[in-house]
């Protein structure tokens, strides 16, 4: 079996606020990519519900995380539909997307 890894480093300010955030995917040839926001969500089968880690900067601009959530709302549609088959779904969900993006100011 072969193993590899994602790390994703934290660098806090006095309040336990991220001040810069890094990760590095070795497969991926990633190596302290610095970033400015990240979103893990993990699936705990035990008790039937996602586990997620939101974090983000300081230096994260308000209009750039709109932009990050309208993105992971689109690629959301996406994976529904590789896992699911269900394309109606999928589509729907982004049109949720393209409506949050209107509601947001993404997209006039």
């Amino acid at each position: 079996m072969r193993k590899t890894q994602i790390t994703i480093d934290v660098e806090l300010d006095e309040n336990h606020i991220p001040e810069s955030i890094t990760w590095n995917a070795q497969d991926g040839g990633v190596e302290k990519e610095e970033t400015k926001a990240t979103m893990i969500s993990v699936w705990d089968d035990k008790a039937m519900e996602a586990l997620r880690i939101d974090l983000w900067t300081k230096e994260m601009p308000v209009d750039q995380m709109k932009m990050f959530i309208h993105q992971i709302m689109v690629s959301l549609g996406s994976t529904y539909q590789r896992a699911t088959g269900e394309e109606d779904v999928a589509q729907w969900l982004e049109e949720i997307a393209e409506e949050f993006a209107i509601k947001s100011a993404i997209k006039m």
